[in-house]
């Protein structure tokens, strides 16, 4: 079963900005977006539901340090990404 991943424009702007800060990220970057239409409750992801502001919003890693934030819309099979980069960066809001 796979999910249908949503680029939103912001996303893409965000996903550009940290594709130039972090080239040598790309490779994991494509393979954790691969695994997460694949199977977003694979274990390697560390898929975690965020709480406070965030608390409408999923978190998947990238590695250690990097992760991706996202709106899972479980019964239309639908992931939205909704922003990329640092720990710290992605949970500031």
């Amino acid at each position: 079963m796979t999910y249908s991943l949503i680029f939103t424009e912001s996303y893409k702007k965000r996903a550009r900005r940290f594709a130039k800060q972090h080239p040598e990220l790309k490779e994991q970057y494509r393979k954790t977006l691969l695994l997460l239409s694949q199977n977003p409750f694979h274990p390697a992801l560390r898929l975690h539901a965020l709480k406070g502001k965030l608390a409408d919003l999923h978190s998947v890693s990238i590695n250690l340090s990097y992760r991706i934030t996202i709106e899972m819309i479980i019964s239309e099979k639908e992931i939205i990404l909704v922003n990329v980069g640092s720990h710290d960066e992605v949970y500031q809001g």
